[in-house]
């Protein structure tokens, strides 16, 4: 009794203080206005009309905070007495959360990122669905199995939001979210209700509340679409009005948890009752799974285009499988170097990804090019790359390109152990005359005009400069080396994509040894920061030394003399011995022709 009494003054207090609050908000203007009506801060209503509101706004403000002190007066009434067991307590409680998150909870989880939102929803309205399929008294296991499918295609829906917002693979479009949040959220309160009123313990004030909120949802679709019409700073008196008549379903859940006490079963209902029941369960259930599917003659179709994300082009083995269709329309849509795009832009990403697959199971080039000029491309000819095609059909391309399967870090292992394998192949033509620094690798060349590598100083300030004179001299006297500088550029007999490559430095002249080499030439070159080296191959790169390069310039900086050894074998492959030592000659010498 006591407690009753706390929570009537209580009803009174809160319900006095929403009235007057909105008349306070008629005296300090719009804003304070919209905060006491719509219990949302200031933020909001200077968003919503930024140059106040309307006459027409501002009454039907007043007449919100009438039907809110109403709702809220039933809202806040005590729970009926008597025993509940340990799962209609659970409910109870659960219900009353709800009706707090309605009211003021919304606002400090709003504050939290969405998808703490979401989450806390989720677990909310699956832990009461689950609760009501145990405590209502169906007396009906179609009824109860009905009310649970139901319940899965509303939590489906929000598991959904919950995925957006977590930036996961979803269920669905966010046509079907959207769609499966309203129909879902208007089909489980429908059964819910089906169940109260053959559980018999809810009045029938909770069950024109329950009903009440139908309408409500009902309203909600055709009026979203009306004030999505409105401009900014126009009335806001619909959404108002709707704000207030929401409170609706919030009374229902708060009637629901004040008249769960156990009472004595209500008499079976008649026959033909049972079956009115059964077929109107079984339409609320069909109906909103019917609304979910698509019919085909509208397609849901999408266009993507080419976004900045189409910039990274991640590896097939990077990429989770819900990712691989987007990799695919980058590359299908790209522009890049300047080539058209493989297909048209007017074309759907439906569209574009059933071409693709259609082109996964072409046998030839000639097959390619006729599905290509069927699609509208504008360069068929060119057909489809598999470096393309694997990400929507790896089972095909990758029985013939394993390697377009592997992920970053497997391909960098797969370079690196062809890299060491090629480094392998090469050997020292000198074993028994060490330098003071040496070093043996595969050196690999450009594919196409490669004009071979350097010896250089990279730290000299004029590296630059000596390359494109010793690059000049190679083509204008049409011979394998050029001499400038910091800087010595050395050719390639064979047509040749790499090459063996020795290099050793000593502290005097090495002797010469011609025997066995194509061509042995001496040439002139200066360290003038006590570096000289042989580019690497960096990380990602395709050129260079496969192995790490010594420092030549064993004697610091100054004058050098540069020994190049040059062979090719009847196989076509060609090594080179580069001979680096201190010597102050200019001259060049040719050793052997």
């Amino acid at each position: 009794m006591l407690l009753a009494s706390f929570l009537r003054i209580i009803r009174i207090g809160l319900v006095g203080l929403v009235l007057a609050a909105a008349v306070a908000g008629l005296v300090l203007g719009d804003t304070w206005l919209w905060v006491a009506v719509e219990w949302s801060p200031p933020a909001y209503a200077q968003f919503y009309a930024r140059d106040g509101f309307d006459s027409s706004t501002a009454v039907v403000l007043l007449v919100a905070a009438l039907v809110k002190a109403a709702f809220l007066w039933l809202i806040l009434r005590a729970p009926a007495p008597g025993p509940l067991d340990r799962r209609a307590k659970a409910l109870r409680r659960l219900l009353y959360l709800a009706v707090a998150y309605a009211l003021v909870l919304w606002y400090p989880i709003e504050l939290l990122p969405d998808a703490v939102d979401a989450a806390f929803l989720l677990a909310l309205w699956t832990t009461i669905d689950v609760l009501y399929l145990l405590v209502i008294r169906w007396r009906s296991r179609m009824l109860r199995a009905a009310a649970g499918a139901i319940f899965v295609v509303e939590l489906a829906a929000m598991a959904d939001e919950l995925l957006d917002e977590l930036d996961l693979p979803e269920l669905g479009s966010g046509y079907i979210v959207e769609l499966g949040l309203t129909l879902g959220g208007v089909a489980a309160i429908v059964i819910t209700l089906v169940g109260q009123r053959r559980d018999g313990r809810w009045s029938r004030g909770t069950q024109t509340a329950g009903w009440l909120s139908v309408g409500v949802y009902a309203l909600a679709i055709p009026l979203n679409v009306f004030f999505g019409s409105i401009p900014s700073g126009g009335t806001m008196a619909v959404p108002v009005m709707m704000d207030a008549l929401g409170f609706a379903g919030t009374v229902w859940i708060a009637a629901t948890a004040r008249e769960l006490p156990a009472e004595g079963r209500p008499a079976d209902l008649p026959p033909a009752r049972r079956r009115v029941i059964r077929v109107a369960a079984a339409t609320v259930t069909v109906l909103p799974i019917i609304a979910l599917i698509h019919p085909e003659q509208t397609p849901h179709l999408t266009y993507t285009g080419w976004s900045m994300d189409c910039y990274d082009r991640p590896n097939f083995g990077d990429l989770e499988p819900a990712e691989r269709d987007a990799a695919f329309l980058c590359r299908a849509r790209s522009t890049e170097g300047g080539v058209p795009p493989i297909f048209p832009d007017s074309m759907s990403d439906q569209q574009i990804l059933a071409y693709g697959r259609a082109l996964c199971r072409t046998k030839d080039r000639d097959e390619q090019e006729a599905i290509l000029t069927r699609a509208g491309s504008a360069r068929p000819a060119r057909g489809a790359d598999p470096s393309d095609l694997v990400y929507i059909c790896p089972e095909i391309v990758g029985a013939t390109h394993p390697e377009l399967l592997r992920s970053t870090t497997e391909e960098e292992a797969a370079n690196a152990a062809y890299i060491a394998g090629e480094n392998a192949k090469c050997r020292d033509p000198w074993p028994r005359t060490k330098g003071v620094a040496q070093a043996t690798a595969k050196y690999f060349l450009f594919v196409d005009g490669d004009p071979g590598y350097l010896v250089h100083d990279p730290d000299d300030e004029a590296a630059d400069e000596s390359a494109e004179r010793a690059m000049g001299k190679v083509y204008d006297d049409s011979t394998l080396f050029g001499a400038a500088g910091s800087a010595v550029l050395i050719g390639h007999l064979g047509d040749v994509v790499d090459l063996c490559l020795t290099v050793k430095a000593f502290r005097t002249p090495p002797p010469q040894r011609t025997a066995g080499w194509d061509q042995v030439n001496e040439v002139p070159i200066v360290s003038r920061s006590g570096r000289l080296t042989v580019p690497e191959m960096g990380e990602g790169g395709e050129v260079g030394a496969g192995a790490s390069m010594p420092n030549l310039a064993i004697a610091g900086k100054g004058r050098y003399r540069l020994r190049v050894y040059v062979r090719l074998d009847d196989a076509g492959e060609e090594q080179h011995l580069v001979v680096v030592f201190p010597g102050a000659s200019r001259k060049r010498l040719t050793l052997k022709r």
